[in-house]
């Protein structure tokens, strides 16, 4: 049970970051359209728009039905490291994952999303039983750190020099 509660936790809190990002203003949300165009998907705005509600509409299945929040969320995670992918075949374009940077796509968002969609399945496959709060608190707060650090990637390879050996 306290692997399904940290797998919500952290899709949701990802996904929520994601999806917040890139409708935090007018310029955020014109970008991440432009890095849809850039990706060579068309018609990049009502894909960029699709691709905003499903990230929240993932989220609000995480909070309130939480097998299919997991399905959504795996589907999309899916979507993402094959738009990725096939745009690291073509050369390469930049990621605007959580709106507010323009990272160049690299192997690193694959694995991302994938540890991402392992995640979805785990939360699917947890057994049930009893909760206990000191565990349910541990749980939560273990997810948000790690959810913390999966948004924050980008900015964690640029720090410690990744990106420059990439």
């Amino acid at each position: 049970m306290y692997l399904e509660i940290g797998c919500r936790v952290l899709l949701g809190t990802v996904l929520l970051a994601a999806a917040v990002g890139k409708v935090s203003g007018r310029a955020a949300y014109r970008e991440f359209t432009r890095s849809v165009r850039d990706m060579g998907y068309r018609p990049a705005g009502p894909l960029a728009a699709a691709v905003v509600a499903a990230e929240f509409a993932a989220v609000v299945l995480l909070a309130v039905f939480p097998p299919a929040g997991f399905l959504c969320s795996a589907a999309l995670l899916l979507a993402f490291t094959v738009a990725v992918a096939t745009n690291l075949r073509r050369g390469g374009a930049t990621c605007r994952c959580f709106g507010r940077t323009a990272a160049p796509l690299g192997r690193h968002h694959v694995w991302r999303n994938l540890v991402l969609v392992g995640c979805a399945v785990a939360g699917v496959l947890a057994p049930a039983g009893p909760v206990r709060p000191g565990g349910a608190v541990l749980a939560v707060v273990g997810a948000l750190l790690a959810g913390v650090l999966v948004v924050m990637l980008d900015e964690l390879r640029f720090l410690f020099g990744a990106s420059s050996r990439a």
